[in-house]
């Protein structure tokens, strides 16, 4: 994507883009009009395109926001993809977005976000005003805005209990927001719905927008060969259990063309906003296709493969803990056998879920429910019946974070810690649950035959000096070989 990055915006470049109407930046930076005062994604569809001088770029919509800017009602520059810089940044102000998005802010106040990352509020109200444009508690306002405004045009829901889910703390304050953001009432938004489906409150159908190209296909089989049984399932769509704040749900994925369809089976429709954000981690949708393929078609040996499957995914993970326990389970067996362990894992300690749905009967068990039950009945050695306690103990007790806002360097290091994770253990929970798209654990077997399937040296120190030349999309790079090896 050139020179634009959400942390740094070089006006000529976003200009550029905003020229061609190029999609690949929305949202990234959004486009802000000082004569309409209205605020835009750079491919808006609008005729007239505004002269420079009028024209402002932020960083995001919830800075557009404060300086008194209204989302444009033509191309809803709030309804794209996120920025991909905040995955793949791992600082502070990387880690404080994934926590904002996920949440944090409605459920614990910029003090309780300020704590996770271990600075004071004033501290992070500064670097984040500095870095993004915007202090936490703008953008969280500016999500709950979008939660309403999906609440208001997809459901029957009382404006009032619409504005509760949402996150505001009065119903004057959501009427003003929304008025303020989309220059529309409430009534006025569901008035103009497209349609006239309103849908049940505890079943919620959204889609889910992506970059182009998307290779859905790939990222769902991967899924449904590790389907958890009791926990997941696949019938031409995925679907899980998953535990939120305000209790566990059903979620349905199924991608289509140019966006994924999320069916929601809310317990509490504040979780909303949370759901959605986890499930955009597992199927990796705010990744940039464009600046993947940049790097890795540039490789001699890799490039062919890239270009011939265009807009793979690393998915990721719903829940930290979740994929670091699944990941011990699966050292040194094959996935078919970590499906089993994990399936005896869930029968074992999951909590029954209380609307069975098919095949879906649990939620995959707490770090806490791990640590105090005795797995030897679940079929594993008894050294990583070990490993397993000791990790779930350290998730329990807090001293290692696997959340959205974790810091990757100090969470391998306590991984590492653990006896029995090793680097290819501590490698492979970076790249699921901390999402991490620069990790290759070139020790893997499954990519050193790939290597030298490319004509590659297969050896672990030669395949990683070589895969220096794929950062800082290692992850992907990862994948692909992946995939060869499954293939050959």
């Amino acid at each position: 994507m050139g020179q634009v990055s959400a942390s740094s915006l070089d006006p000529d470049s976003c200009w550029r883009a905003l020229e061609s109407r190029d999609a690949r930046f929305d949202g990234v930076f959004v486009v802000g009009v000082r004569t309409t005062r209205i605020y835009c994604r750079p491919s808006c569809p609008t005729p007239a395109r505004p002269k420079r001088r009028n024209v402002s770029f932020f960083r995001t919509a919830a800075a557009a926001q404060l300086a008194g800017l209204r989302a444009c009602k033509r191309c809803r520059p709030d309804a794209v993809p996120g920025s991909p810089e905040w995955d793949a940044r791992g600082d502070l102000v990387g880690r404080a977005m994934r926590l904002v998005g996920d949440g944090v802010v409605d459920r614990e106040g910029v003090s309780g976000l300020a704590r996770r990352l271990a600075v004071s509020a004033r501290h992070l109200d500064r670097l984040l005003v500095e870095a993004v444009g915007a202090p936490p508690l703008a953008l969280a306002r500016a999500q709950r805005a979008q939660t309403a405004r999906v609440l208001i045009e997809t459901t029957g829901m009382s404006f009032r209990d619409v504005a509760f889910a949402a996150g505001f703390s009065s119903v004057r304050q959501f009427n003003d927001t929304v008025r303020e953001v989309f220059a529309a009432t409430p009534g006025e938004l569901r008035h103009a719905r497209r349609n006239g489906d309103v849908r049940r409150v505890d079943r919620l159908a959204l889609r889910l927008p992506v970059r182009q190209p998307f290779d859905g296909g790939s990222v769902l089989a991967w899924l449904a060969a590790r389907a958890v049984p009791g926990g997941e399932a696949f019938d031409g769509v995925y679907r899980r259990t998953l535990r939120l704040p305000g209790g566990a749900t059903v979620v349905e994925l199924a991608p289509a063309d140019d966006h994924v369809v999320a069916t929601l089976r809310l317990g509490a429709v504040s979780d909303l906003a949370t759901a959605v954000q986890r499930c955009r981690r597992l199927l990796d949708l705010d990744a940039d296709p464009a600046a993947v393929a940049e790097v890795l078609g540039a490789d001699g040996e890799l490039g062919a493969l890239a270009a011939a499957n265009p807009g793979r995914r690393v998915p990721g993970a719903v829940d930290g803990a979740e994929s670091a326990i699944r990941t011990v389970l699966g050292q040194q067996v094959s996935v078919a056998a970590a499906r089993t362990l994990a399936g005896r894992l869930v029968a074992a300690c999951g909590a029954p879920h209380e609307e069975p749905d098919g095949a879906l009967t649990h939620t995959f068990p707490s770090a806490e429910a791990i640590a105090e039950a005795g797995l030897g009945s679940i079929g594993l050695t008894r050294a990583r019946q070990q490993t397993l306690s000791a990790l779930a103990r350290s998730l329990a007790s807090g001293e290692l974070v696997l959340d959205a806002g974790a810091d990757r360097e100090e969470a391998r290091r306590r991984l590492l810690a653990i006896p029995g994770v090793g680097p290819w253990t501590a490698s492979y929970i970076a790249l699921r649950a901390l999402g991490d798209p620069d990790v290759f654990p070139a020790e893997d077997l499954g990519l050193r035959r790939a290597a030298r399937h490319l004509g590659l040296a297969d050896d672990a120190s030669s395949l990683s000096a070589h895969a220096e030349r794929w950062r800082p999309w290692r992850s992907y790079a990862a994948h692909y070989l992946w995939a060869l090896d499954a293939a050959s």
